[in-house]
């Protein structure tokens, strides 16, 4: 696999940096995951399956488990030791937290100059938000993308997916790639400062229009992306559910309005989204009021339009297209894997569904560790 040899040790928690390691694990990885005597928290949070959190079996499975009270002399020495024969070294303590234990990036990288250290945290290793605690709600407020996530009262809610979480986890990974393959010219490793904020910011190119232009925040239900486009919407229907029409290029609009029989609305929102499109977006919300969201998915097939049905979670995991692209996986003991969605033609990733016992690993890994270091001579 794409990762094999690759030794990392991650001593991260939740979701953003467990969720990198998981990626980096399913291809080939070998993953050291260091806890704190009393375990990762979402080992024991959520509903569980056959005696493990669902989270955690998403996030863990394939890694090995090491616990170390990095307060403990003889336990630091060992995480030091292991450091010496690690590629990566992932953390997600508050800012300073790595220093004081004597495990920051300096003092690693120095250990081990071919290290790939990687800091992920709220806002950063500086700047005036640096000590401030926080989870993904909070960064994503500060991030201003909490204010765009309205409801259907017109105030915001709580986001449906981790955003700052994710972006933060996704964008390390592909830092941390980019620092070992870099490594193969230069020899040395790097230090990456990963910030959930900063991740957040960066994955908003189509939403900054009204700020960077024309210097002001944007009016939510007149932007394409947040529902002021006919074309781009969510729509009720009989049954109570919904459906979505998730383009507005010109061609999706005729095909639709004209199948309708509402060929005079289609010059009025071919501009930009906004007022304009107020009576179409009412037209079709009376429309997709008049039948079920199943019978809409029929009405619509083999029609060019960008149209879907809102799904539950558990229907988008039954779904026959989840099953084609092995994206739900059940392994012998009949536990189910979200599958990988990195997909190799040459090389692909393996699941290991495996779960680690908490500190399974730990006198195996620091024994290696050892001997490896006892070989260097």
């Amino acid at each position: 696999m794409k990762l094999d040899g690759v030794r990392v040790l991650d001593l991260s928690l939740f979701l953003p940096g467990p969720y990198l390691t998981t990626v980096m694990a399913d291809h080939g990885a070998e993953v050291i995951k260091v806890e704190p005597p009393s375990g990762e928290p979402v080992r024991q949070i959520g509903p569980r399956a056959n005696g493990h959190s669902v989270w955690f079996r998403n996030t863990h499975r394939g890694k090995k488990s090491v616990v170390l009270n990095l307060k403990d002399p003889a336990d630091l020495a060992a995480l030091r030791d292991l450091v010496a024969t690690c590629d990566v070294m992932l953390e997600s303590f508050r800012p300073g937290v790595a220093d004081r234990l004597g495990i920051g990036a300096a003092a690693m990288t120095a250990l081990n100059p071919r290290l790939v250290y990687c800091s992920i945290s709220a806002f950063g290793q500086d700047g005036p938000l640096r000590d401030r605690p926080a989870h993904d709600l909070a960064v994503e407020a500060l991030a201003g993308t909490v204010s765009v996530n309205l409801g259907q009262d017109g105030k915001p809610t709580h986001p449906g997916v981790p955003l700052a979480d994710v972006t933060a986890s996704l964008l390390a990974l592909s830092a941390v790639v980019m620092a070992l393959y870099r490594r193969e010219t230069t020899g040395r490793g790097d230090v990456i400062d990963m910030a959930m904020f900063d991740a957040t910011l960066s994955w908003l190119p189509n939403a900054t229009g009204a700020v960077f232009a024309e210097d002001r925040a944007p009016v939510v239900k007149e932007e394409r992306q947040w529902g002021g486009g006919a074309f781009y919407n969510i729509y009720a229907t009989r049954d109570g559910k919904w459906v979505v029409l998730g383009g507005s290029e010109h061609k999706f609009v005729e095909v639709l309005l004209h199948a309708l029989g509402r060929d005079d609305l289609i010059s009025a929102t071919s501009g930009p989204p906004g007022p304009a499109h107020k009576p179409a977006e009412d037209f079709l919300r009376e429309t997709f009021a008049t039948r079920t969201r199943d019978e809409w998915e029929a009405w619509f097939a083999g029609r060019d339009v960008c149209f879907a049905p809102v799904l539950d979670l558990r229907e988008a995991f039954h779904q026959p297209h989840t099953e084609a692209r092995r994206m739900l996986l059940r392994d012998e003991d009949g536990n189910l894997h979200i599958g990988l969605p990195i997909k190799y033609r040459d090389e692909p990733g393996t699941l290991n569904p495996r779960l680690p016992a908490l500190g399974e690993h730990t006198a195996e890994a620091i024994a290696d560790a050892r001997r490896r270091l006892a070989g260097r001579g």
